[in-house]
């Protein structure tokens, strides 16, 4: 599988390393010790296209969020994850 970074071009899988499914939003500090635990633990285990967070730590260290199938590997999109240099690509 190849990545293609917004920062660095295309790139082989072991240039980046796999953070998990992008979706999960941190719960507000007065969310409660239940809402807490479903984030840090309870994840879907889609089959499917999902959005996931990759950080790519042989090249530009930038935080990103791919879409991709689970099923297929195809990856149809990837974008800076938000605050991850997304000024950047804009230049």
């Amino acid at each position: 599988m190849r990545i293609v970074c917004p920062f660095c071009g295309e790139r082989e899988l072991g240039e980046f390393t796999y953070l998990g499914d992008a979706k999960p939003q941190r719960p507000a500090a007065d969310a409660g010790d239940d809402a807490v635990y479903d984030y840090v633990y309870l994840r879907e285990n889609i089959a499917g296209v999902m959005e996931e967070n990759w950080y790519h730590g042989g090249g530009c260290r930038a935080w990103l969020k791919v879409t991709r199938n689970t099923l297929t590997h195809e990856i149809s999109s990837v974008e800076p994850a938000a605050g991850a240099g997304a000024r950047q690509v804009a230049k």
